[in-house]
């Protein structure tokens, strides 16, 4: 009777086999799906940086996913167009999340955008890292425990420039920015800087064209009719190409100190040609003059994969991209509480070198580099230019805690 019994329990070794292979199957699945990010920009209204900026995270993912992705599991980025309206940008983030199952999302161009996507962040309760959008707003006024920035932001760009108007000795300023949340919000931003940390300053004119609808004959002439000896550029795109050409055939900038905000940035540089204003003090991206090891390593790659010159929003895209991946694997986890608990005051080795993303207003302390226009053959360039630290330029923790309202 004990070996029948015996025979009658033992399971066959085939069949014990299937059974294992069976119940292992559902943990191997499993660990192979991959993690899924949700990411949208506004690629068909502003391709001269989204493009770029899409590259940038492309490479990083390909070259994440060759090493074996993160927490054993590739990365898949599910990304959309963001419609660069507020409305489409929600609507798309909705999809993201509800039907695609994303445990995160990233992107995003225009400041209002990115303004409306923090909202969206805090109401979802779901983590946003603000790839381009400037406005201090993201993090400050409608910042919150879900919402991210990489970039730095307006308080800290315009900070940069208005240190290098102490020496220039203007004092009668004129403002140009586009009509919408990042003009507004720099133009503020600088009015209140350079009052306070230039004796004597004043504002004598201020020009809000309408974003991709400017009027340069009518913008130049009223700046002309200021008679400033400092002008304040915010603007970007075919817009500041048309300001520059105009300016230029007036005679606008000569003898004049122009501080421009992001105009030292290949994105809106190449764009201007021979036409390039030198002398102007810029926030910008010297990409083939920066030396460092990691750096070229990045500019090596991106030529090799795309068999073109790196933008300012390809280095962004690689970095996000890297951040995101540093995150999760610190995380151990797609878990929201997680993620964010990994990114307060975390540091992330980039190409750039050292970067922080400050706990108090989740603001990473990503620098700009800071210097002088100037045409280089038939193409405009930087020169004189450094590398500004973002974090000597970020708003006060008693600033932070007075706007913030989480």
């Amino acid at each position: 009777m004990a070996t029948t019994s015996a025979i009658r329990w033992r399971a066959p070794a085939w069949l014990a086999l299937g059974a294992a292979l069976a119940l292992g199957a559902p943990a191997t699945q499993a660990q192979q799906t991959p993690i899924k990010i949700g990411e949208l920009n506004s690629y068909a209204q502003w391709a001269a940086f989204t493009v770029p900026y899409r590259n940038g995270w492309q490479m990083a993912l390909d070259e994440i996913n060759a090493k074996g992705g993160v927490l054993g599991r590739k990365i898949e980025i599910v990304s959309r167009d963001d419609g660069a309206t507020t409305g489409s940008a929600t609507r798309v983030a909705d999809e993201l999340v509800s039907r695609e199952g994303v445990s995160l999302l990233f992107g995003s161009f225009l400041s209002n955008v990115g303004v409306a996507m923090a909202d969206y962040a805090n109401q979802k309760k779901i983590v946003y890292i603000a790839a381009e959008p400037l406005t201090d707003a993201v993090t400050m006024a409608q910042g919150n425990r879900y919402t991210f920035r990489v970039r730095p932001n307006n308080f800290m760009q315009v900070g940069m420039l208005v240190d290098q108007a102490k020496a220039s000795g203007a004092k009668r300023w004129a403002i140009v920015a586009p009509n919408y949340e990042y003009g507004q919000s720099a133009a503020s931003v600088f009015k209140r800087l350079i009052q306070e940390r230039v004796p004597g300053a004043q504002i004598v004119t201020e020009q809000y064209p309408a974003l991709g609808k400017i009027e340069a004959g009518a913008t130049a002439s009223a700046i002309e009719q200021a008679k400033p000896d400092g002008i304040f550029n915010v603007l970007f795109g075919p817009d500041l190409t048309q300001f520059v050409r105009e300016g230029n055939t007036r005679g606008l900038f000569e003898d004049t100190t122009v501080l421009s905000l992001l105009t030292g940035e290949p994105e809106w540089l190449l764009p201007l040609k021979d036409e390039v204003p030198e002398g102007w003090t810029v926030t910008g991206y010297p990409w083939d003059e920066i030396k460092e090891p990691k750096h070229k390593a990045f500019i090596d790659a991106y030529r090799a994969k795309y068999n073109d010159t790196p933008r300012l929003g390809s280095l962004l895209g690689y970095m996000v991209m890297t951040m995101i991946r540093d995150s999760i694997e610190r995380a151990g986890s797609t878990e929201t509480d997680a993620i964010i608990k990994a990114l307060e005051d975390a540091k992330f080795d980039t190409v750039i070198g050292p970067v922080t993303m400050r706990g108090i207003d989740n603001q990473s302390t990503m620098g700009a580099w800071v210097g002088k226009l100037v045409l280089k053959g038939a193409a405009g360039g930087m020169t004189g230019w450094t590398y500004k630290d973002g974090a000597s330029f970020m708003p006060t923790e008693a600033e932070v805690k007075t706007v913030r309202k989480d």
